[in-house]
């Protein structure tokens, strides 16, 4: 049996509330295959985002391990987890997080930036925006590249947020709610350019979403609840 591509083993996390803990999950394990598309769905509460949040370092579990390619990730040292973050994974998230300063081409070169010194950047400048420029227009932006957030759609907006976390070349793609905050057409818009990225690319996607139509979209369905996987099935 091929090695899983990403697992969560036994994963568990409590968050401490004045002088209360809150269990939010209880010993989860899932393994995603490489190429796979994978979708989590659950009530509000069941611990579907926390366990994104999880597997993708932009937290540390109470109890259990994030496995990446057979190697423990989630107990590396900061700076570790931190290229990691940005060199392996790829975030979308609902509300889409662009920097409402900049243009579309900058927010989808910010990661570049981030992950390189100055010098090295400016040296690899052209190099950076032609790939930028070609992921913008593969999304079907390349006629809002320069404009800001406050002058796109919702549609438009999760658009550029995928175009940004592809420009770094992740292996894994973490989506949450990507079309949560959209109408059911864009949103289904969203689902296809996911699906092709997947298909085509063979990019590894964990997606959460509160929406059965969109997560039988997935190869796989995991549903959470309170905390712990209620149900593992494939998708229609």
């Amino acid at each position: 049996m091929p090695r899983k591509h990403i697992r969560a083993v036994a994963l568990e996390k409590t968050y401490r509330t004045g002088q209360h803990e809150v269990p939010v999950l209880k010993g989860v394990d899932i393994g995603v295959n490489r190429g796979e598309f994978l979708s989590i769905v659950g009530q509000s509460g069941s611990g579907k985002s926390t366990l994104l949040h999880l597997m993708g370092l932009l937290d540390s579990p109470s109890v259990g391990e994030v496995i990446l390619d057979g190697q423990r990730i989630d107990n590396l040292p900061f700076d570790t987890r931190d290229k990691l973050r940005n060199r392996v994974f790829g975030f979308i998230f609902q509300f889409y997080h662009l920097l409402p300063e900049l243009t579309v081409l900058e927010n989808v070169l910010a990661p570049l930036m981030i992950r390189h010194p100055s010098w090295v950047y400016w040296k690899r400048r052209r190099e950076y925006r032609r790939l930028a420029k070609d992921i913008i227009q593969k999304v079907g932006l390349a006629h809002r590249i320069k404009h800001r957030p406050s002058q796109l759609s919702g549609g438009e907006m999760q658009r550029a947020a995928i175009a940004r976390s592809l420009v770094a070349k992740p292996e894994v793609l973490l989506a949450d709610e990507p079309t949560g905050n959209l109408d059911s057409q864009t949103g289904q818009e969203i689902m296809d350019l996911l699906t092709e990225l997947n298909e085509v690319e063979s990019l590894t996607i964990i997606m959460v979403t509160h929406d059965d139509s969109i997560a039988k979209q997935a190869h796989r369905i995991v549903r959470l609840h309170e905390g712990r996987i209620d149900v593992l099935e494939e998708a229609a």
